[in-house]
């Protein structure tokens, strides 16, 4: 069983000037002169934690994590008040490729979970001449089907008792409308209360749900209130807005991207991003490798999926 690599130091970091006021917290690791390889967190709004550096090979791997806009270490910070207006999946095509040329990269390995999935094939649709492999984990199509799965019932199937904590901040004649919608107007309360505690019910709903077993200090992570309120602001103003994509979009465009060699990892009881989305993308792609994990659900620290992901880059890391 594969593992995650012994924690490292980032060797060089800085903030990245990407306009309209927006600076992007980037760092690299690894080894200077390896293969590039560019993380992308989750959410959108989630941030990059120490650990995202150790599913590559510091030894083969120049490693680079980045803060998407708005969250994390990059600037001005969602939580303090800061405009979404300029935060969209253009803006981020546009920071990567800011980024890209900032640190002197031809071509990158593109590594994304989750909301990063998403992000990393809209990228790769928009610059596949940049992308030398796809490993990607829990699969987010950004349809409308799998909001409304995850956001307005259907998963409170499965977790009845979280979902009564996510509806709780919800005026109870409203607990049948588009769940979206309503927590975006709670999200910008001016009562600043309202606000805090919805962000909060928002973020651990996404907290408790997304490993096979419990993980208490995720779910305290996620109810931490500045971090809540930049997860759920920048998530539901991604969500209200369709992701910034045409219905369909990444499935109806994979075409595109069909020649470059991917890896799909995917928990089987993965409650937030369902199978049947990783299915449907490795079925319109064949070339693509697809591993179910039957004991795993979202997190991409659970065991089954850690080791797919290592096994993933650990297979690209001599691939030019």
């Amino acid at each position: 069983m594969r593992t995650l690599y012994p924690p490292i130091r980032p060797y060089d970091t800085g903030m990245l000037d990407v306009g309209a006021g927006q600076s992007v917290y980037w760092e690299v690791s690894g080894n200077p002169d390896g293969k590039p390889a560019v993380f992308l967190h989750g959410g959108p709004g989630g941030g990059t934690a120490p650990f995202h550096r150790q599913f590559f090979d510091p030894a083969v791997y120049r490693i680079v994590l980045f803060d998407q806009r708005g969250c994390g270490q990059s600037t001005p910070h969602i939580a303090d008040g800061a405009s979404l207006e300029t935060n969209t999946t253009q803006h981020l095509i546009s920071d990567m490729e800011a980024l890209r040329e900032h640190l002197g990269i031809e071509r990158w390995q593109v590594f994304g979970g989750s909301w990063g999935s998403t992000l990393a094939l809209a990228y790769t649709q928009r610059h596949p001449d940049r992308v030398t492999e796809l490993v990607l984990r829990g699969i987010f199509l950004l349809r409308r089907k799998e909001i409304d799965w995850y956001y307005n019932g259907a998963a409170g199937y499965v977790y009845p008792d979280q979902w009564e904590k996510f509806l709780a901040p919800v005026p109870e004649a409203e607990r049948d409308s588009d769940l979206v919608r309503v927590y975006h107007r709670l999200l910008h309360s001016p009562d600043e209360q309202v606000a805090r505690d919805a962000a909060v019910a928002w973020s651990t709903w996404e907290g408790a749900t997304s490993s096979l077993l419990p993980q208490p200090d995720r779910v305290e992570e996620t109810a931490e209130p500045r971090f809540a309120l930049a997860f759920a602001r920048i998530e539901n103003h991604y969500f209200v807005n369709a992701g910034f994509l045409d219905e369909g979009q990444l499935l109806r465009d994979i075409g595109t991207i069909a020649h470059i060699p991917a890896v799909i990892v995917q928990g089987r009881h993965d409650i937030v991003c369902p199978a049947t989305s990783a299915w449907e993308l490795h079925r319109a792609w064949p070339g693509s490798v697809l591993h179910i994990v039957d004991d795993a659900g979202h997190a991409a620290n659970e065991p089954g999926i850690t080791h797919h992901l290592v096994e993933a880059t650990d297979g690209f890391a001599k691939v030019s």
